[in-house]
This record gives C-alpha cells, sequence and structure tokens, in this order.
C-alpha cells in the first residue's frame, strides 16, 4: 500500500489550532499523518502566517517528501498564499472548507464597521485579492448550505439588498454556511466542488465532511 502523504490542517478566523482536532482524528483513522498548525488570525497577515507554515516545515518535513493541506475558511486563503510564495514544497492534493475564495461579503460588511474583528486577515486574503492557486494544484473544495452562524445578519441583510435590485438573483447565489455564500467558495481551478448540508463552523465536526476530504485526498475527487 503507498504511503500516504503528511496532512496538515489549517484553521481559520478566530480559531485556534484545536477545532481541527475531530477531523485530524478521522484523517488519522483513514491512515493519514497529520498536524494541526495554528497561527495568529487576527494580529498577523497572510503573509506572515504563510511564512510561518513555512518554517514550521523547514523544521519538521523533508522538502522531497509531498504534504497534504487542508484549510477550513481562512485557512484556505493561506494555502494558496502558502503555495505561491514557497514553491520548493511538493503538493499532493489539497481541500478547502468554507473557503471565500473570490472574497467574503460578510468580511466586507465588518471591515467596513469594526475592522478590529477582523484584524489583519482582511487585507490579501478576505478581500478576495489573494494570489491564485497555481495551475498544477490539485483542489476540492466544500461549501455548506446550512445557514446558520454568527455571519447570517449581514448576510440575511445582503440577500435583502440582492432581492430589491433590479436584477434579482437566483436562489442558488443567496445560499450561505452561516458566514461564507456557497458562491464565493467557487473557483475557476478546483477540480471538484461539493455542496453539503452544514454551517461554516459545523463543517468541522461532520463526519460527511470528514469522509469526503479524505476521499479528495486518496482519489482527487469527491465520492458521489
Amino acid at each position: 500500500m503507498q504511503q500516504k502523504n503528511r496532512v496538515i490542517l489549517i484553521h481559520g478566523l478566530h480559531q485556534t489550532a484545536w477545532i481541527m482536532r475531530p477531523l485530524a482524528k478521522c484523517l488519522q483513522a483513514a491512515g493519514f499523518d497529520t498536524h494541526q498548525f495554528g497561527y495568529r488570525s487576527m494580529r498577523d497577515g497572510i503573509k506572515t502566517n504563510s511564512a510561518r507554515l513555512n518554517s514550521w516545515l523547514e523544521e519538521n518535513h523533508h522538502p522531497d517528501q509531498p504534504i497534504d493541506l487542508v484549510g477550513h475558511s481562512l485557512g484556505g486563503l493561506i494555502i494558496r498564499d502558502f503555495i505561491t510564495e514557497y514553491p520548493k514544497w511538493q503538493i499532493g492534493r489539497c481541500v478547502t472548507l468554507g473557503t471565500p475564495h473570490i472574497g467574503s461579503v460578510c468580511a466586507d460588511y465588518i471591515w467596513r464597521l469594526t475592522p478590529a474583528v477582523v484584524g489583519r486577515s482582511y487585507v490579501d486574503a478576505l478581500d478576495g485579492t489573494v494570489a491564485p492557486l497555481p495551475e498544477h494544484i490539485t483542489l476540492g473544495v466544500i461549501a455548506g448550505n446550512h445557514p446558520k452562524g454568527l455571519g447570517q445578519f449581514f448576510l440575511q441583510y445582503h440577500n435583502r439588498k440582492l432581492r430589491k435590485a433590479d436584477n434579482i438573483p437566483s436562489a442558488e447565489h443567496l445560499l450561505h454556511d452561516g458566514t461564507v455564500y456557497v458562491e464565493e467558495t467557487k473557483i475557476k481551478s478546483a477540480t471538484d466542488h461539493i455542496i453539503l448540508p452544514v454551517s461554516h463552523t459545523g463543517m468541522l465536526v461532520d463526519k460527511t465532511v470528514a469522509k469526503q476530504t479524505a476521499h479528495f485526498l486518496q482519489h482527487g475527487q469527491f465520492r458521489r
């Protein structure tokens, strides 16, 4: 049996490494070696956090050994920046969970009202200006459509604004996970994209999300 790559799990905004533990345990049960990478999402910007991930790998991982990357929300944007900034690492497959690849409407509202709430993770990341994904990367994207979370107030407000506009969007374009729109998770360079009935934070403890993540890391596509 071919040895599986080490999987680096990267959390999102306002979180710490421990929140990725349930997903890590599921991946370990599937035979993966995992590491939960922690970073300061408020105090440091995306460039600093990518550099910190690179430093950790230099101290703990040999560049000849491929790694897989799994990121939740902002963590998925760090993956994109890290891959671009540090091309020496061999990247196997990547999975993002609820990552706003084209920017976050919710973060936009919060940034305008109380920028301290999103800290330094807005500029070059949540504002939609993160580096594009290199073409050789195999990326699977998981989005949630269960609208439950702290950001739903802003998204409900935004949906009402869209409905009042002359160009009324389809119901599909209004779907979100309580923090991130399904449409915001889409990126043209993705290899596969699925939508699951989970909320933004709930996807981290959902067994189906964990199984689909493991399946993509093993096969390069989601199970259907």
